[in-house]
């Protein structure tokens, strides 16, 4: 028997595929992306399903860091542009479609703030953020015309594969308009990225797990990976500061992260580890607030075990 132990992966510096790596080694060079808020809405906010939202979801529909409405798409694409140059002098952009439901709107809106953004200098492509309902014949048609002019992908809010926790969550969609929206997508050679949160209320990490699994045997090329903040002004933050609820800590998380990275298989797009909360609106956890350290703890518990993704996605044990 070989008893020869596992050659670790590694994706440059990593031991997860991660987007930085993939974009380097796509374009040879730095790529950011460049969030914008196009002025769009929701279906859940809009009153076609709710007014609320989805309880997590905050004022400005999950674009916190996105440019600024007040200003033509234009103008928040050269101001966020130059503030990002700051940190990176030589990069191209990859346009990103980023508040509330980037689909939801006619198709005659969306060619004409796709193409505006696509023909700026130096983009490179871009990312639309929507919902797994909002993709409607004729919004494919307009994504199939911009796939054409420039790369792009789709991402997809998944969340959870668990209807009760979508229903507790006021999601307003299901597992089976993920698939819907998938299998759209994939007809249409359009590439996907997933959310999915860990740490919603009522989950376990079985649970947890179970989405991971599922994202693991998905057509989606890549993943984005979110710890479950919970924000002011948002309905669950308001459920949290009148009943409370258990909040994942630092150790639980990392090690979820590693264990879900662990059963993904190699080639999946690694778009993001953790997300971002605005440090004015976090209510909960607060630790999450030192992103770096949360990131670098990850890399030390894949060192550690020495794992790395894929590893048991490969080996079949997932």
């Amino acid at each position: 028997m070989d008893m020869k132990p596992h050659t670790p992966r590694v994706w440059g510096d990593k031991r997860y595929h991660s987007l930085n790596y993939h974009l380097r080694q796509k374009y040879g060079c730095k790529i950011f992306k460049i969030p914008l808020d196009a002025g769009f809405t929701c279906p859940n906010r809009d009153g076609t399903y709710s007014v609320s939202g989805c309880l997590f979801c905050t004022p400005k529909g999950s674009g916190d860091f996105a440019g600024q409405r007040s200003l033509d798409l234009s103008q928040q694409f050269c101001q966020v542009k130059e503030m990002m140059h700051r940190k990176w002098r030589a990069a191209k952009y990859i346009g990103y479609f980023q508040a509330f439901s980037n689909t939801y709107a006619s198709p005659e809106r969306l060619r004409q703030i796709y193409m505006e953004i696509a023909a700026q200098p130096g983009v490179v492509g871009l990312a639309i953020a929507t919902r797994p309902d909002c993709l409607p014949v004729e919004v494919m048609e307009v994504l199939d015309e911009v796939r054409l002019h420039t790369d792009l992908w789709v991402e997809l809010g998944l969340q959870t594969i668990h209807e009760k926790t979508a229903q507790a969550m006021n999601l307003q969609y299901d597992c089976r308009d993920f698939e819907t929206a998938l299998k759209l997508l994939g007809e249409h050679h359009i590439e996907t990225c997933a959310h999915i949160i860990l740490g919603l209320p009522g989950e376990s990490r079985e649970d947890m797990m179970e989405t991971a699994a599922y994202l693991a045997r998905s057509p989606v090329q890549g993943v984005k990976i979110h710890l479950l903040h919970v924000m002011k002004n948002t309905p669950l933050g308001l459920k949290y500061q009148k009943d409370g609820f258990a909040v994942l800590d630092e150790e639980q998380y990392v090690n979820l992260v590693v264990e879900v990275l662990e059963i993904l298989p190699a080639d999946m797009i690694i778009h993001r580890l953790t997300g971002d909360s605005p440090r004015e609106l976090l209510i909960a956890p607060q630790w999450s607030l030192k992103k770096w350290e949360v990131l670098n703890r990850i890399d030390q518990v894949l060192l550690q075990r020495n794992t790395w993704q894929g590893k048991r996605y490969e080996s079949g044990q997932s």
